[in-house]
């Protein structure tokens, strides 16, 4: 009877997680990105993956590791003890620092946050056969940005009402729940197949705010609003093949594509006169049209008793949304700008060192470091110009015991958008660091002798 208690426990426990993570991540707030080039579409794309995966650049569509949860291919899913339960937790904080030079003056901006960034748990279903879910950040939109229209004796705006101050502000985020299987269909061989829901609101809103140059003027505050409501479903297939395998080494590639497809989120827009009764100017609802991307990734790992080697090529089609914006002004030549999605090209390294996975005296040794690389594109061009990205990270592993699985994780990144182009065309430069710490718990016969789907033959 008390280990069907203790079972009861455990199964409460985990399903109080998941509801607490999933409302937290569900919470529509600003904090979870800062960034100007969030105002389009649906904001800017995380890296995928723990926080292992993350400290190693993002590479890891061939990783298959005993006690690490991959979410980037369900076909590792596969690789799962009998008899065990793995819960991946982690939260994050956020540095984004902002600078663009306008009319020869540079000007500077930063915010802090910190947010839950994932959860996952990976169980075995039958022999080879393992089913994990997850629910993680997709994209994230956070931005405020103020603009005075320059002065133009030729404008009928300036002559007839005087400077005029405009506004833009957006917060939110779009959350993808993944829900996989992994099966190792022959020997060394794994497919994994993942059904992906997209859901998440995104409000935006745009004023334009009269200011007289003689004062008491008449022209009132114009608002707009505009909030975006997102769910989908779409799925994704993988699979691994470890070419070589010898108790010392083992080679694995591996590959991934995700179906992408129509997101068409709906759209209220309200156009009101900022007045003592909120006069409504327009108002209605539409389907937007725009796609999440078809996406192919292909990588190669290997390992060692000390070593993990990881390198992927990601491609994204996004330029198959076939949608244009208008920027503001720019701030170099004035005129508006057109923004475009473009295709994206991504590669990514990463390295993990465990100096002693098996030394019985020196804790230290039984860490695990990491370190990465990510550079690529961004998914929109200004005016033709695409922005290039990368990120640096590094990252440890504390494991709780001596040949445990369950472990502390450490990680921190640091990246830079835009400075390719940003000085010639008036773009923001971008920087950023992101701090992060997750916690995987397994539960296993021979991490802590801890019985999950084992039934008790006495009660």
């Amino acid at each position: 009877m008390q280990q069907l208690k203790s079972r009861w426990y455990k199964l409460l426990a985990v399903v109080a997680v998941v509801f607490l993570t999933t409302n937290a991540l569900a919470q529509t707030s600003s904090i979870n990105a800062f960034s100007p080039y969030t105002m389009y579409g649906i904001g800017e794309i995380n890296t995928p993956g723990t926080l292992q995966i993350r400290s190693m650049g993002g590479a890891g569509v061939a990783m298959r590791q005993v006690g690490a949860i991959n979410l980037l291919n369900p076909a590792s899913f596969s690789l799962v003890s009998r008899k065990s339960f793995m819960l991946d937790f982690g939260m994050e904080g956020q540095n984004y620092y902002n600078k663009q030079t306008a009319e020869g003056v540079a000007k500077k901006s930063a915010y802090n946050s910190f947010n839950i960034r994932e959860f996952a748990f990976l169980m075995p279903l039958y022999k080879n056969l393992g089913l994990a879910f997850s629910v993680t950040p997709y994209s994230s939109v956070g931005y405020r940005m103020n603009y005075d229209h320059h002065y133009d004796p030729n404008d009928p705006v300036w002559g007839n009402v005087g400077r005029v101050n405009y506004s833009y502000q957006g917060e939110g985020d779009v959350t993808e729940v993944k829900l996989g299987l992994g099966y190792e269909l022959f020997k060394n061989f794994s497919l994994g197949v993942a059904a992906q829901y997209y859901w998440g609101d995104i409000d935006r809103t745009f004023s334009m705010y009269p200011v007289s140059i003689v004062g008491g003027s008449s022209h009132g505050q114009v608002v707009g609003e505009s909030q975006y409501a997102i769910s989908r479903i779409k799925g994704q297939v993988g699979f691994q093949w470890n070419v070589l395998e010898t108790s010392r080494r083992l080679l694995t590639i591996g590959a991934t594509y995700d179906l992408g497809g129509d997101l068409s989120p709906e759209v209220s827009t309200d156009i009101y006169a900022n007045d003592l009764y909120n006069t409504t100017v327009q108002g209605d609802t539409t389907h937007l049209e725009m796609r999440l991307p078809r996406q192919v990734a292909v990588g190669v790992s290997y390992q060692t008793s000390q070593w993990l080697l990881s390198a992927d090529y990601v491609y994204q089609d996004w330029a198959s949304n076939g949608r244009t914006e208008l920027t503001g002004a720019n701030a170099v030549t004035g005129a508006s700008m057109q923004v475009r999605y473009v295709d994206t090209h991504m590669l990514r390294f990463g390295v993990e060192l465990t100096p002693g996975r098996y030394d019985v005296r020196r804790f230290w040794k039984r860490w695990s470091y990491r370190a990465g690389l990510r550079f690529g594109t961004h998914n929109q061009s200004f005016d033709g110009q695409k922005l290039n990205e990368m990120a640096a990270t590094l990252g440890m592993r504390v494991p709780f015991k001596f040949m445990g699985v369950s472990s502390v994780d450490l990680g921190v990144e640091y990246g830079r958008r835009g400075y390719n182009v940003a000085e010639r065309v008036g773009l923001v430069r971008q920087e950023y660091f992101k701090f992060a710490i997750g916690f995987t718990l397994f539960a296993s016969a021979t991490e802590n002798h801890e019985y999950w789907f084992m039934r008790p033959k006495y009660d």
